[in-house]
Order: C-alpha cells, then structure tokens, then sequence
C-alpha cells in the first residue's frame, strides 16, 4: 500500500525551512533534517493535508500554497509545495522534531546541516534530497 504524503518548500528570504526530525529509531529519517508536512489523513488532499501539518508542527497558517511536484517512491508518494514563509523564524513554535532552522541552499549542497539546539551537523533526509533540484530551480541556480 502506497503512504501520501505532503512537503512544505517553505522560502523566507532566500532559505529554506528545516525540520531536525526526533531521534526516535521507528520514525522515517530519524535525527535527520527534512521538510515540514507528513502523511494524509482519510480523505484529505495533499494540500489540506499540508495545511493541517503546518498548523500542527509549527502553529503557522500558510498562505498560498502552490504544487511545485510529485515524487514516487517505494511504498510512498510524496506530494511537494512551495509557498513563502510570511513570518521570521522567531514567530514559529516548534511543535514536533527536535530544532528548526533556515538554511541556503548552500548549506544545502553539503548535506550536512548545523543544529542550533544539538551544537552538531545532522545529515538530510532522501526527502529533502529528492526536492534540492526544485529548490535550485526556484532560486535560479
């Protein structure tokens, strides 16, 4: 059975917005960073399901939000959308994982990220990986 799952390509200022995912083994991509959003709940949308997600993780109301692309994986399928993130960092709650951050692209391409919170570098999750070409495309790179 196929999981759907929605991802946020939350830009602000030209970074991007991470997750640092709790390190909790039965979870995907453990301790590593990775987009906001996660799995469709029975009869939602990728883009409701989204929404929910955002208002869950981080206590923020998305704008506009627009379908930037869609990635089959085994067992998944993961539905990308890109929006701007309207407010700075400071004025999200991390709800769920263990640290946020905004990070370039830059910081991207070398698949080491530094958490704030941990005082280390977590690698990124296949996710964020599969979305660094439409990250590159949205900023003209």
């Amino acid at each position: 059975m196929t999981v759907e799952v929605a991802l946020a390509l939350l830009e602000h200022e030209g970074r991007w917005l991470l997750q640092l995912r709790d390190d909790i083994p039965e979870i995907i991509a453990p301790g590593c960073w990775a987009l906001f959003g996660g799995h469709l709940d029975a009869g939602e949308t990728p883009e409701q399901a989204l929404r929910r997600e955002l208002r869950e993780e981080i206590a923020w109301e998305a704008g506009p939000l627009a379908f930037a692309f869609r990635q089959d994986r085994p067992e998944r399928s993961l539905h990308y959308f890109h929006a701007a993130l309207t407010v700075p960092l400071e004025a999200l709650q991390l709800l769920e994982g263990q640290d946020l951050a905004l990070v370039t692209l830059a910081e991207l391409e070398t698949g080491l990220v530094w958490s704030p919170r941990l005082g280390e570098r977590r690698p990124l999750a296949e996710s964020l990986r599969l979305a660094l070409p439409e990250m590159r495309i949205r900023q003209g790179v």
